[in-house]
């Protein structure tokens, strides 16, 4: 149905159907109740319309077959209602792009097969809902541009948290406080590389299927202030962005053990002290972005190791010193160091500083000369010229 751009309200259907998909149109109103009565509905797809209204209080009639609801690029609003059941099989929530608000709902915890949620671009208010970390197949969980506030807590604890998690985006909102450097020891499926990774690349591998409808998800990531829309996910595909919020303190340490990792986006907030050197294991790495931070010192050597590395942006922080040469730092512009007025060398203008040694005298009476007689001692003198 989807390319055939229905209008109007949204058409009925026998209630024997197990998908429902009409993405893509330009379907007007609320959600009629009999769709709730679709008893047999596993795959249910209203994303990308013009959609309004809360969802009705029916809906959780769906919950005990459905495997995936999308509801993406509406208008709809109001709280979010009980997604859940003790045993459902939801594998995929897509709220994004909507009007809900209020908290995140805690009946989420019920949905223990879940492996994609994203709640982007709502107006949902809520500190971190780090309990998601116990659903033991969650493996993409997007909260940009939001109203999430506060400091997560309880990232660095003891218990294991989302084993399998190996995208998360809670860029874009009100998060605060320093992230402890064990904050992502427990992170499991970044630290895996796959094993088949280069026979993959390029591939699309599905995340699941049910039934004959196998399905990809879809998502976006901001990296140099560019939104990069990923339609379909590789499942090797391993993403961390914290950007756009008021996170302070050190840069995790905890990060350097993240094998797989291959876009980090810390960028506009305020983490201070140095760059990681360890950062350069992470050699599956094609996107780092720390622009907007309080970071100083030098840039790692150590990142040179970083084969893949396509994309970096270390402008506006305190930054000095050589910027390395060579191998992928030679593909990057001038406008990936901007706002460090310490940096010095290629791809800027600046050349970094030469130095001249005046030796000490060679004789008492060069030395005399040179300076006043009751000087008893001799000097190094550095003069470094900019």
């Amino acid at each position: 149905m989807s390319y055939n751009k229905l209008q109007g309200r949204l058409p009925m259907s026998p209630h024997t159907i197990v998908a429902y998909d009409v993405s893509n149109n330009y379907l007007n109103g609320e959600i009629p109740p009999w769709i709730c009565e679709l008893k047999f509905l596993q795959f249910l797809d209203l994303s990308s319309n013009k959609m309004t209204g809360t969802l009705p209080s029916c809906f959780g009639n769906l919950y005990n077959s459905l495997s995936v609801l999308d509801l993406k690029q509406n208008s709809f609003h109001g709280p979010m209602m009980n997604t859940c059941t003790q045993g459902s099989p939801l594998k995929k929530i897509d709220l994004s792009e909507n009007q809900f608000s209020g908290q995140v709902s805690k009946s989420l915890a019920d949905c223990i097969k879940l492996e994609f949620l994203s709640l982007a671009a709502n107006s949902f208010e809520d500190v971190f809902p780090l309990w998601l970390g116990t659903l033991p197949d969650l493996q993409v969980l997007i909260l940009r541009s939001n109203k999430f506030y506060g400091a997560i807590q309880g990232l660095s604890s003891i218990s294991p948290l989302f084993l399998k998690l190996r995208i998360i985006d809670i860029s874009n909102n009100g998060f605060s406080g320093q992230l402890p450097h064990k904050s992502f020891q427990t992170w499991n499926a970044m630290k895996s590389v796959y094993q088949g990774r280069s026979a993959a690349m390029g591939s699309v591998i599905p995340f699941t299927s049910f039934g004959t409808f196998p399905f990809t998800y879809s998502m976006t990531l901001t990296t140099k202030g560019v939104k990069l829309e990923y339609k379909k996910i590789l499942n090797i595909f391993v993403a961390i962005d914290l950007s756009c919020n008021n996170f302070e303190g050190q840069i995790p340490q905890s990060l350097q053990d993240l094998q797989g990792l291959e876009s980090l986006n810390l960028s506009n907030n305020h983490f201070t002290g140095h760059i990681l050197p360890s950062l350069g294991n992470l050699k599956y790495l094609e996107s780092l972005d720390l622009f907007q931070n309080e970071l100083s010192g030098k840039i790692p050597q150590q990142l040179l190791q970083l084969g893949f590395l396509s994309i970096l942006n270390v402008s506006f922080n305190h930054l000095d010193g050589h910027i390395p040469q060579g191998k992928q730092f030679n593909t990057f512009e001038s406008n990936s160091y901007l706002g460090n007025p310490g940096l010095c060398g290629k791809p800027m203008s600046k050349e970094c500083g030469k130095f001249k040694v005046l030796l000490p005298p060679t004789s008492s009476n060069e030395y005399k000369s040179l300076m006043p007689s009751d000087i008893i001692d001799w000097m190094v003198i550095l003069l470094e010229v900019v």
